[in-house]
């Protein structure tokens, strides 16, 4: 888009740095900034009797879809998006983003690219949560959270797990002791190792 889009991009974009765990945005709040993710990892999902039902991971680069599709209705948030880890964010103000869309036609692609991404992970979620057993979607988790920050053994309690997955503590509990048995995780005072089927770990 050029030297004047990032012209612009320097001249209204804030950057802010959020620890890990930290709330970013939260169901019903009113949002005054879309924001696009620099540096890190934040966790999409709504509440539903206290139980979260994750929608999607941003990543690097990436942007919050559903913040974003806001924007273009009544600017209130439909979700809650949580720091993964020590995360940097660039925001830039809603009403910004709406004198870009007229001005710079080609972030309509970037909206499309990001609807692409976050319906692929949605449709997987939900292929998750109907075809798949609790222990096939736990070890998939504990997958997908050693593909996000790189660590393998990861640090994930039982009763996070069982948060994201919108189940108890004590069947989480139950679930990974029967994947450890069958050789397909070890769990260590450092955290959860997934093997892979030959004992070898994931990440050496």
């Amino acid at each position: 888009m050029g030297a004047e889009f990032l012209k612009e991009i320097e001249q209204h974009a804030v950057i802010v740095t959020i620890k890990s765990k930290t709330e970013i945005v939260r169901e019903g709040q009113k949002n005054k900034f879309i924001p696009f993710l620099i540096k890190g990892s934040v966790r999409v999902f709504t509440l539903n009797d206290g139980r979260e039902l994750v929608y999607y991971y941003i990543r690097n680069s990436d942007s919050c879809l559903m913040t974003f599709t806001s924007i273009f209705k009544d600017y209130v948030s439909r979700v809650y998006a949580v720091a993964e880890e020590d995360s940097e964010i660039m925001l830039i103000p809603v009403s910004v983003i709406h004198e870009w869309l007229i001005r710079f036609p080609e972030i309509n692609r970037v909206f499309y690219q990001e609807y692409d991404k976050r319906f692929s992970d949605v449709m997987n979620m939900v292929n998750d949560a109907v075809f798949h057993r609790l222990d096939k979607r736990v070890l998939n988790y504990i997958r997908q959270q050693i593909s996000l920050t790189g660590n393998n053994p990861v640090k994930l309690t039982h009763r996070e797990i069982a948060s994201n997955l919108g189940t108890s503590r004590e069947v989480v509990s139950r679930v990974l002791k029967k994947i450890e048995n069958e050789g397909e995780i070890i769990q260590t005072k450092s955290g959860i190792k997934v093997l892979m089927n030959d004992g070898i770990s994931m990440i050496q």
